[in-house]
């Protein structure tokens, strides 16, 4: 039996109505979930999240700062520095375009293989230098490639227009801009300036996008000016750079001072280095030898000595020594170039005579010997307060015996700078003054302690009188003579020590003179190291180049002649002299 068949007007029963309230409070529930999202992210977490999106696009850029210059007394400029454009890559990025590769590297002077290592080796990073310091068309060039990822950047290079002439005291910084050597790396917080910043918007390879509006702008470096004067130092360098290459000596150094202020005008010593090309410097021509080298003092000692020995009173200038050439102390003998007879303080200095030294020494005692000696500035700094520099040795008074005075007063057993011992000469030439050494004027310089007087003025004025002999026809140092001027100075011929004592084969030739000898406008230290030549006497090797300096020197400083009628003499006594 079938089935009965459907009403086809039967009506179907309406759906439940609980389904659309479902659907509607699934949505409510939907919106108000997103409702509470957003909030979170806009209200809660807002300075998170936008710290976190500050982090991947938006960067504080530095802004480099110029750094000081470095200028002689006049203004000329020994260090300064030049915008200059540094090439830098984001690796992953340029490798995208590999086409590019051959012409960038051309543009850096790099092999296209050198180039395409770096920049796999470096390929995580955001960050690589391709090319330090390059010259504004050169930095353009390489722009000119297109290559993503290729940005510049501004940097400042250091320049040293005095090259080799200065570079022991000026210094150098390196590729950076930090102080590495010299007065850059003593001053080189002085010098070095607070870099500025900016805010930038970058994408993803590295590009600014946009700049932000803040910005706070880089403030340059201070100036240091010297008391050094180009002029003197250019020449000065010139002839101790001759004197050594000819002399085929180990080195060499030259020292000018004005007395009457204690300022260096120069301070030059070969060998030396060009601060301009970095990857060429030896490092035996970087140290300053005046203020970091330091040497027996030799015959140059003894115009000190006998200041004291005369400012004390135990001498007069005409008191007469009986010398017989040679001197027994204990087991040392003391010998001069020959039998001088009696002398008296003039003569030791003309002659240079160690046995009239060493009798002066010996009567003075040690302790007075070392007194003076300290008095005049040894065992101390000069008051430069250059990087690096020595006190020497002076050992204290209580250990030496006969035989350690005696040595002390011809100028063994001690050890001082270059800086020291024309320090010592300037209080001589300033009627007694010592003063403490400046290498710095103006804003920068240090405080310096005041002048100390350390002999009368008639001492003084006395010693010079008779140093003048020293450069005459009959004294040890003819050849210091400048025609037009009086002259005063003192030889030295100190034989260097080594690890067996005292070597015959090596010496140190000085010369410490002073002109015009009435008012001494410069006094200048000359000092050759190991001179290879047969004549290594301070009277035969560094008494010319003095000359020669100081001739220029004066005339270039204007210093009117003080005896123009006065010619330079030719020794012909046949005595090369201590």
């Amino acid at each position: 039996m079938s089935a009965p068949r459907r009403n086809r007007n039967t009506q179907l029963p309406p759906p439940a109505r609980w389904r659309g309230g479902v659907v509607l409070g699934a949505f409510a529930l939907f919106a108000l979930v997103l409702a509470g999202r957003a909030f979170d992210l806009q209200v809660l977490d807002q300075a998170f999240l936008a710290k976190e999106g500050d982090k991947r696009h938006l960067r504080t850029v530095s802004v480099p700062a110029g750094r000081g210059a470095i200028e002689d007394r006049n203004g000329e400029p020994l260090a300064l520095s030049a915008p200059t454009e540094s090439v830098w890559a984001v690796p992953g990025a340029v490798l995208e375009a590999p086409e590019k590769l051959p012409a960038l590297a051309k543009r850096l002077n790099m092999s296209t293989a050198d180039l395409r290592k770096r920049l796999e080796d470096y390929r995580g990073r955001q960050f690589l230098y391709l090319r330090r310091q390059l010259s504004p068309s050169d930095a353009r060039s390489v722009m000119n490639v297109d290559a993503p990822g290729i940005f510049l950047q501004r940097e400042y290079k250091r320049y040293y227009p005095a090259g080799e002439a200065a570079a022991q005291i000026v210094g150098m910084s390196n590729i950076d801009g930090r102080g590495q050597e010299g007065l850059e790396l003593d001053r080189n917080e002085f010098l070095d300036g607070e870099p500025g910043s900016r805010r930038v918007i970058k994408d993803r390879l590295g590009r600014t996008v946009e700049d932000v509006a803040e910005f706070e702008p880089p403030q340059p470096g201070h100036d240091l000016r010297l008391t050094l004067d180009s002029r003197l130092q250019y020449l000065a360098y010139r002839h101790i750079k001759s004197a050594v290459v000819s002399n085929d000596a180990a080195g060499g150094l030259v020292v000018m001072l004005d007395p009457s202020s204690g300022e260096l005008r120069a301070v030059a010593s070969y060998p030396s280095f060009n601060p301009n090309d970095r990857d060429s410097i030896d490092p035996a021509g970087v140290r300053a030898r005046a203020a970091t080298d330091v040497m027996e003092p030799g015959s140059t000692v003894k115009p000190i000595l006998l200041s004291g020995a005369l400012d004390s009173g135990l001498y007069d200038t005409d008191d007469e020594i009986e010398t017989k050439g040679w001197f027994q102390v204990g087991r040392l003998t003391v010998q001069d170039y020959r039998d001088y007879g009696d002398v008296d303080f003039a003569k030791i200095l003309q002659k240079s005579s160690n046995v009239g030294a060493a009798h002066v020494g010996l009567k003075m005692g040690a302790e007075q010997v070392w007194r003076t000696y300290h008095k005049f500035g040894f065992g101390q700094t000069s008051g430069t307060r250059f990087p690096g520099e020595r006190y020497g040795v002076l050992e204290d008074f209580y250990g030496w015996n006969d035989v350690e005075t005696a040595v002390a007063s011809y100028g063994y057993g001690l050890s001082i700078t270059a800086l020291q011992l024309v320090r010592a000469y300037g209080a001589i030439a300033d009627d007694g003054m010592l003063r403490s050494l400046r290498l710095i004027q103006g804003e920068g310089a240090q405080m310096h302690a005041p002048p100390e007087r350390v002999i009368s003025a008639e001492t003084a004025r006395a010693m010079r009188r008779m140093l003048e002999g020293v450069v005459s026809p009959a004294g040890t140092a003819s050849r210091a003579a400048i025609p037009g001027y009086r002259v005063a100075g003192k030889t030295g011929t100190a034989r260097k020590a080594g690890g067996g004592g005292y070597n015959s084969d090596r010496h140190q030739a000085l010369f410490v003179g002073m002109a015009p000898a009435e008012d001494p406008a410069l006094v200048t230290l000359v000092m050759l190291d190991e001179p290879k030549k047969d004549e290594y006497y301070g009277g035969a090797v560094a008494a010319p180049v003095f000359a020669a300096v100081m001739r220029d020197a004066l005339r270039i400083l204007r210093v009117p002649p003080d005896n123009p009628a006065m010619l330079a003499a030719k020794a012909d006594d046949g005595e090369a002299g201590t």
